[in-house]
């Protein structure tokens, strides 16, 4: 039995499961399909509640890896075997033989051009939650003709909570990373007014609502409850919004100089046939003892971790990958007590 483990996915969840795997002495090799580590938290300028820099985070991560085999630019074409004799074969051609491999490739961001009422791709002025973090990540929170904003909206639930779109379920962080970007607009542009359009407050964890009431008694930033119908660019690029006032059954209207589509977490389900895994509804994957086991798929010796199996907050995807190594470690050294058919489980697995 090789001692080998491959993890696809070179993200939080995914660097966080290698280094954990690395301290329990396997040999780990870790796949990523783009340039650098990191996933979608690379591409982030701070995170809730502390206000972190993403860049911390990934750093410290990457100091885990203790020796982890990192192979990038290269995806995973064909896994064939069974535990605990795996064959990854990967694109640039070479075969990796695993015991376990774990499945860390994290979600898809919405895309925003979806939800054509918004005006996304449309107008200039209506952008996404991640391009605005890259403009604070720069501090340079501007109009597309280069203009300070003086009034900005920000749309809760984008491609969330939303049956027109077959997404029906909560992103889980849009909220509260909501808040967060709203005050560090403030921050950089104190004038600025600043309006969260939203269905209902969803800030679950520690400090997050102390976020929320610190954005408005600190910061002035206005939530409406209720929801945008229509965005309209006008003569001068800022935009009109039609919008329904729930919370007092009015309509209204806002203009603004930008409009920021708080988009959600989209399930990645690419390798669900190159890896024989299962895909709920809303297109993660699933585990296959939901109340016994995050991690554990269908199929013997693949795990799962991170937003790969649906909505988490950064700390609770690094958690669940140290997790999911714990369930491998934890698997393999039992592993003869596992009785597997044709890459199946028949019975159940106890430690």
């Amino acid at each position: 039995m090789s001692k080998k483990i491959v993890v696809i996915g070179g993200g939080v969840a995914g660097m966080a499961a290698a280094g954990k795997l690395r301290e329990f002495g396997y040999d780990v090799v870790l796949i990523e399909k783009a340039e650098e580590l990191g996933g979608n938290v690379k591409n982030w300028y701070k995170v809730f509640p502390d206000f972190t820099d993403a860049s911390e985070i990934i750093d410290k991560l990457k100091g885990e890896l203790n020796g982890t085999r990192v192979v990038k630019e290269a995806m995973v074409k064909s896994i064939t075997g069974s535990a605990p004799n795996f064959q990854v074969t990967i694109s640039t051609g070479e075969e990796i033989d695993a015991a376990a491999i774990l499945v860390a490739t994290g979600f898809k961001p919405f895309d925003a051009a979806l939800k054509e009422e918004y005006g996304y791709g449309i107008y200039d002025n209506s952008i996404t939650s991640i391009e605005l973090d890259a403009m604070l990540k720069h501090h340079c929170v501007k109009t597309a003709s280069g203009k300070t904003p003086k009034k900005v909206a920000m749309i809760h639930c984008v491609g969330s909570r939303d049956e027109k779109v077959n997404n029906n379920y909560c992103s889980r962080v849009c909220c509260t990373n909501t808040i967060k970007q709203a005050m560090e607009i403030k921050q950089q542009i104190p004038d600025c007014d600043i309006y969260c359009l939203y269905m209902d407050i969803r800030v679950f964890g520690r400090g997050y609502e102390e976020l929320y009431r610190t954005s408005q008694e600190k910061y002035g930033i206005q939530f409406i409850r209720g929801r945008l119908s229509e965005a309209n660019e006008k003569p001068d690029s800022s935009l009109l919004l039609r919008v329904e006032d729930t919370l007092i059954g009015k309509p209204m209207r806002l203009t603004v100089d930008m409009l920021v589509l708080m988009v959600g977490m989209v399930g990645n389900s690419d390798l669900s046939e190159v890896a024989g895994l299962n895909v709920g509804c809303d297109r993660f994957y699933t585990t296959a003892h939901q109340q016994y086991s995050n991690n554990a798929s269908a199929r013997v010796g693949i795990f799962l971790a991170g937003t790969a199996t649906g909505p988490k907050a950064i700390v609770e995807s690094i958690t669940d990958g140290r997790s999911a190594a714990a369930e491998i470690a934890g698997f393999l050294s039992h592993f003869n007590r596992v009785h597997v058919s044709n890459g199946q489980l028949v019975g159940n697995l106890i430690f």
